[in-house]
């Protein structure tokens, strides 16, 4: 028991702890989507890829610049190569050889080497190709903003729209309860039958059906809406803009009217570094057929011994050094280098087309997405309109249910219809935020 006690202190403490650790932040829409820009993980990410571009910029650059190397060679001989001469030499026999062993037990040389790239054509385009790749990501870390600040508007505008739903049921089923209440009572005096009471019990269970998954769900967008922001799922998160805020901000129909400029657009941008880098490739290939010309230089020193003593005073090192240059010319390849050529045409053929496509496509996708948005905006005031027209329908019905003067039916399906009312409202006011997202995203606002 003791053990047990000790163990659930433990926990709780432990519990305590984590609820302590756990950050609590505030955000309006846009703190919000600032926050995300910082510390969402892609946002992150892609940041560090512009980072490895610029090294891989200055890696290519540093390719035509003088490079140094040094080293040292050691040999171990622990068999001399031997070679035969006349014996005669060493005052032997006529006709006759001796062995000799050229050459001693223990060779080292230490050496370095200074190369410099005077002219290759693939160095020069090897250059532009580096400054192509850094734009592409820039490019890229440029859409993943705007993907995130789209994914968190989507997220917070679900987070309001769940909040919203749940208090309206929470409400909805406040005023049912009443209303089976006073129903139960006059059912009681024997003035409505049972089925009365019995339709009203399946709409409030429905109701509280409904709000228990609101609230299951309200959680997983809280969630989902901290993980686009790039923080903890268990820290604590209040949002201080609201649905009804939001809406009105976010009802500018002159904003839909502005002239789209597809250059703007980042996946345009992105096209045409695609274009680019097919541009350059094809460029290399034909610089292949160009020479290339480059310069060295060689010093270094040779010592020799039987023995391993190259560090003593006496020990004789003997230096060289020399210039070189080397020139490649390419003559034939039995059309090998040509065929590469024409491959890369094809390949930059293909890039413009696409170009072409994409261009096409995005006026089209900017055309739904405005048509989209303007949609939503006299949605939401046809759904404003509907929900004041279905609350006063189940006002009157309520009074007429209660007063005896309709049937559980009739009610039943003006609180059905309120309710629908109710939710097509909500959806209609989140949809306006994410439409006008979608249509900024595209005009690349």
């Amino acid at each position: 028991m003791k053990n047990i006690f000790i163990l659930t202190l433990t926990l709780l403490a432990l519990s305590v702890n984590a609820q302590d650790s756990a950050k609590r932040y505030s955000f309006s829409l846009q703190q919000a989507i600032d926050h995300a820009l910082e510390n969402n993980y892609s946002a992150i990410n892609s940041g560090r890829d512009i980072e490895a571009a610029r090294e891989k910029k200055w890696e290519t650059t540093a390719m035509g610049l003088p490079q140094i190397n040094a080293g040292v060679d050691f040999t171990d001989n622990f068999v001399l190569q031997k070679s035969v001469v006349p014996a005669e030499f060493f005052g032997g026999e006529p006709g006759t050889y001796a062995e000799v062993a050229f050459g001693t037990k223990y060779n080292m040389v230490a050496h370095s080497t200074l190369s410099q790239l005077i002219f290759d054509g693939s160095y020069i385009v090897a250059l532009q190709a580096s400054k192509t790749y850094l734009k592409y990501y820039e490019n890229a870390k440029q859409r993943t903003d705007i993907d995130i600040k789209e994914m968190v508007v989507n997220s917070y505008g679900n987070v309001l729209l769940a909040k919203e739903n749940i208090a309206i049921l929470e409400k909805n089923i406040a005023s049912l309860q009443k209303t089976l209440n006073d129903t139960k009572a006059i059912y009681k005096n024997g003035l409505i039958e049972e089925e009365s009471v019995e339709q009203l019990e399946i709409t409030l269970a429905s109701l509280e059906s409904t709000l228990n998954y609101n609230k299951r769900l309200l959680d997983i967008t809280y969630k989902m809406l901290k993980i686009n922001l790039g923080i903890d799922i268990n820290d604590e998160i209040t949002l201080t803009d609201n649905l009804d805020n939001l809406t009105i901000q976010n009802m500018d129909l002159a904003f839909s009217k502005s002239e789209f400029d597809v250059n703007s657009n980042i996946t345009y941008k992105i096209a045409t570094n695609f274009e680019e880098q097919r541009t350059l490739e094809y460029k290399l290939e034909r610089s292949k057929a160009l020479p290339s010309l480059s310069a060295n230089v060689n010093f270094g020193y040779t010592a020799f011994k039987d023995e391993f003593q190259f560090f003593t005073q006496n020990q004789n090192w003997f230096n060289y050094s020399n210039v070189g240059v080397s020139l490649n010319v390419p003559i034939f390849s039995s059309l090998a280098r040509s065929s590469r050529t024409q491959q890369a045409k094809i390949a930059l053929d293909q890039a413009k087309t696409q170009l072409s496509e994409t261009e096409q496509k995005l006026k089209l996708q900017y055309a739904t997405a405005k048509s989209e948005y303007e949609y939503s905006i006299a949605d939401y005031e046809t759904a404003k309109s509907n929900l004041n027209l279905a609350e006063r329908i189940e006002r009157k019905q309520q009074i007429k249910f209660t007063e005896g003067l309709s049937t559980s039916f009739d009610f039943n399906d003006a609180q059905r219809q309120l309710y629908t009312a109710q939710q097509k409202y909500l959806q209609t006011m989140v949809n306006i935020v994410n439409k006008k997202a979608s249509l900024e995203k595209i005009i690349t606002k």
